[in-house]
Order: C-alpha cells, then sequence, then structure tokens
C-alpha cells in the first residue's frame, strides 16, 4: 500500500472524496463497455485509457481488484436518450449480415484496440445477450412497484425511487427533451425497461417475456450484470461523461428499485470528458464520421502516442484531438522511449542512488484523483537525474510503466516505426537505397546521395544522417 490516500472525484456529490473501499480485499469496479455495432472511436477509447488507469493505480496501491467491462451487443437504441432503433438491429439491416455476426466482428476489434493502447484485460468482459434471463427476472422483480406496460413495452415510473436524476447535471426540461416521447408515458423521463417487438417485425434479437416478445432496454444491462459479477453495492462505476445525464440516472433508479433503497449500486460515480475536434466538436459512433485507433497506425502512428496523449490531460477535462497534439505526443514518445534505451545500453546492473522522491511525487500525483499530467514531468525529471544509476532509473521506469502503461521499460524505437497503410515501399527497398546512399557518399557524389534522399522523402521516408536507426516513417495524418 503506497502512502498517500487516494481521493477521487464521485460525480454523485460533485466532490473530491477520500477512497474507502467495501471491502479492502476486493475492490469492485464497473466501466460501461462500447455498444458493437460498429467500430469504436478514438473519443470512445479515451474512456477506457481512464479506467485502465483507475484500476492500475488501485492495483499499485495494493488493492486486490475485481474489473468488469461489458459488451452491449443488444437493446441500446440508435439515441442514447432512449428513442430510436435498436443499434444492433439498424446494423444488420444496413449491412443485410447476421447481428451475431456483426457483434462478434466489432467485439473482436474493440479488444484489439484496447490490447494496442496497452489496457488490461478486465477480470469479466460479459456480453449483454449471455444475461438476458437475469435482466428478465430483475425486471419482474421490481415491475410491481416502479413499473407499468404499454402496448410497446414496459416501462420504469421514475417518480417511484427518491431524488430521481441527481446523478444528472443539466435541467429537468431539457433532460426530459431528450427522453423517447412515448405516448401513454407517465412521466418524460420515464424509460423502458423491456421493449416489446412491434407486430410483424422480424427482429434478429428477441426473447418471450412477462411482457411479450421483445428485448431488454439498454439500461437495464448494465444493472444486472453489475449485480451478478460485483454484488449489489460495490465500489465504483465508470463511463463516459454523456452517461451522467441518462443512462447512470436510470440504472441507479433501477438499483434502488431492486434493493427497496436509496442505495445507487456504486460508491463513487466517475465520469471521463470528452474528446473533441476543433471543427466538428465531440466525436459521435453514430454519425459515421470519426476517427479510429486503426486509423492513427494506418496513418503510421504508434498507438501508444495516443495514449500517452490521453494521460497528457486531466481526464475531467475536455481533450482536443488534432494532428498537432498527436504528433507533439508522437514525439514525446519517441524521446521518452530513446531515454530509457540509451539507460538499458548504459546499465550493468549497479543500483546507486534514492528515487524515493520521484515514487512518492508519482503517489502523490495519482492519488490526487489520477492527476497523471502532473506525473508526467515527475517521470521526465526522474530519467534525467544523474546522481540515480541507470540500473535505478529503470527500476523505478518500471513502476511508473505499472502506473501509466506506457511500455518504456521495454519499449525501442524500432517499435515506434509504424509503416502508414499508403507507403508503397519496403522497409528491405528502403535499406537498399540507403546502402547505395552511403556507397554514393563515399565517392563524394552528392548529388546521387541527394536524389536518393529526395525519392524517399517522396516515398513517405525520413533519412536520418548521424542516428543509428537511420530512417522512420513520416506520418501521413
Amino acid at each position: 500500500m503506497t502512502g498517500t490516500p487516494l481521493t477521487l472525484y464521485n460525480s454523485l456529490t460533485r466532490s473530491l472524496e477520500p477512497f474507502s473501499p467495501i471491502d479492502p480485499a476486493n475492490v469492485r469496479v464497473y466501466s460501461c463497455g462500447p455498444t458493437v455495432y460498429n467500430y469504436v472511436h478514438v473519443g470512445n477509447l479515451r474512456a477506457y485509457v481512464f479506467t485502465d488507469t483507475l484500476s492500475r493505480v488501485l492495483t499499485w496501491k495494493g488493492y486486490p481488484l475485481t474489473h468488469v467491462i461489458n459488451i452491449t451487443d443488444v437493446g441500446h437504441l440508435t439515441s442514447d436518450a432512449d428513442a430510436g432503433d435498436d443499434k444492433m438491429e439498424a446494423a444488420a439491416k444496413a449491412s443485410a449480415q447476421s447481428i451475431w455476426d456483426i457483434a462478434a466482428h466489432y467485439t473482436a476489434a474493440f479488444k484489439e484496440n484496447i490490447a494496442d493502447l496497452n489496457i488490461r484485460t478486465p477480470t469479466h468482459f460479459p456480453l449483454a445477450t449471455d444475461h438476458i434471463q437475469g435482466m428478465i427476472a430483475f425486471a419482474e422483480k421490481i415491475a410491481p412497484q416502479h413499473c407499468y406496460e404499454l402496448e410497446s413495452g414496459l416501462y420504469f415510473d421514475v417518480s417511484t425511487v427518491p431524488d430521481y436524476g441527481r446523478l444528472a447535471r443539466v435541467a429537468d426540461d431539457e433532460r426530459e427533451g431528450r427522453i423517447d416521447p412515448v405516448a401513454g408515458k407517465r412521466h418524460p423521463q420515464d424509460f423502458a425497461i423491456w421493449r416489446k417487438s412491434p407486430p410483424g417485425e422480424n427482429r434478429q434479437m428477441e426473447w418471450e417475456s412477462p411482457w411479450g416478445r421483445g428485448a431488454p432496454g439498454w439500461h437495464l444491462e448494465c444493472s444486472v450484470m453489475s449485480q451478478h459479477f460485483l454484488g449489489a453495492s460495490f465500489d465504483i462505476h465508470t463511463g463516459g461523461i454523456d452517461h451522467r445525464e441518462i443512462h447512470h440516472p436510470n440504472e441507479i433508479a433501477q438499483n434502488q428499485a431492486h434493493c427497496d433503497c436509496a442505495d445507487t449500486g456504486a460508491t463513487i460515480w466517475m465520469h471521463n470528458n470528452f474528446l473533441v475536434e476543433r471543427e466538428k466538436g465531440k466525436m459521435s459512433k453514430s454519425s459515421g464520421d470519426f476517427t479510429r485507433l486503426q486509423t492513427l497506425i494506418d496513418a503510421g502512428i504508434h498507438p501508444l502516442a495516443y495514449r500517452l496523449m490521453c494521460l497528457s490531460a486531466h481526464y475531467r477535462s475536455e481533450l482536443e484531438f488534432s494532428g498537432e497534439n498527436l504528433a507533439a505526443s508522437s514525439t514525446r514518445l519517441k524521446r521518452l522511449v530513446m531515454t530509457a534505451q540509451a539507460l538499458r545500453d548504459r546499465s550493468d546492473g549497479t543500483e546507486t542512488g534514492d528515487a524515493a522522491r520521484y515514487l512518492d511525487a508519482l503517489d502523490a500525483a495519482v492519488s490526487d484523483d489520477l492527476n497523471t499530467p502532473r506525473a508526467l514531468p515527475v517521470l521526465d525529471e526522474m530519467l534525467g537525474d544523474k546522481k540515480l544509476s541507470p540500473a535505478t532509473r529503470l527500476k523505478t521506469l518500471a513502476v511508473f510503466d505499472d502506473v501509466l502503461g506506457l511500455k518504456l521499460a521495454t519499449l525501442t524505437r524500432e517499435a515506434l516505426r509504424v509503416k502508414p497503410a499508403s507507403a508503397a515501399i519496403s522497409p528491405e527497398a528502403i535499406e537498399a537505397r540507403l546502402a547505395e546512399r552511403k556507397e554514393a557518399r563515399a565517392a563524394k557524389d552528392f548529388a546521387q546521395s541527394d536524389a536518393i534522399r529526395d525519392e524517399l522523402a517522396a516515398a513517405g521516408v525520413e533519412v536520418m544522417d548521424g542516428d543509428p536507426l537511420g530512417w522512420d516513417w513520416k506520418p501521413t495524418l
């Protein structure tokens, strides 16, 4: 257990609070996962860099951890505000594919993304469709006192629970305007627990229930899966800031109805802010106009440069996504990797010097509501401290890696050399042309040497004279 007490911002109380686990032997965290009807975009992935940082800090501070990230493969409508068609069904119709195949494809793509970002695999990765019977049983328990049935399905009456919407920050009339205006609802904020399949509609995902054949409401899924894996009361629930206004208040209402108490389910509710583009605003998967992690990789950007960009801003602050910010993070990552690699080359294994103050500073930074922007300069200072032997700095770097997840202790410059998808020249051809250029320089044929350099530059290759690496790809983003 590290020395500085952990303090986290609780969206429910709008305040920083000392973290006090329900059970110190098993800290329980639930994170809202993706709806797998399309690829996640880099704005979505910011949420998982954030929750991975939380997970790493908790583990580093000595807490055994059970972490759940769900996969929503049914029930999430085309509007987060409980309106429109099921996103999965809509995607299946648009592509004329099996909804199960779509879910499997985009789930695999998401898991590949989080592996590329060095996000640790959670303890549990449940699929919503594996918990349908649990959702029906949960709904059956709360229905008599908290729900009512309409022609379109079973709806939750928000007036039956205390202080509905406390988590949300927007005014009631604005929030109500974003809820599906279904005829017959008692209150504008009431939301679907179970949606009946309309007569004559052929859905790929539907199940029998006491309220007719259909599918669960999106909000029901997280209440059921969090309770299944973590119990009715657990420590932390995370999600994007957009979940704070509707999805999470509805989860809380369901949890309160199920326990017949004021307990919201989680002790602390945490939300990361948006990734925004200067001209477009926040990224939206539903719009179809978004940037994927693979887009960055195809442009020649190492995925950990994106992780570093996320860590460079506090998770509760908006983060601007731009080519300039990404390029700056790429350069910063390269410099950190070069420094670490130089230390590995020089280390003889002898540890001298005391790095405790750097570990204390790291602890103080991340214990202050995961303040990674404050931790990164500490890392820079430690790596440059010549009073510490290379071995001591490398040992300390391994701790920073455990917390920040940047893999600096093992990453090489060669690994950062990501080939853009548009590059038509192979690394072997580049090496061959550089060998010819070396011969031309030796023969003082500088015109030929310059011509080869210009040829490689036109092919997207940066020639780096005097650098042991020799060359690198030019990112195309």
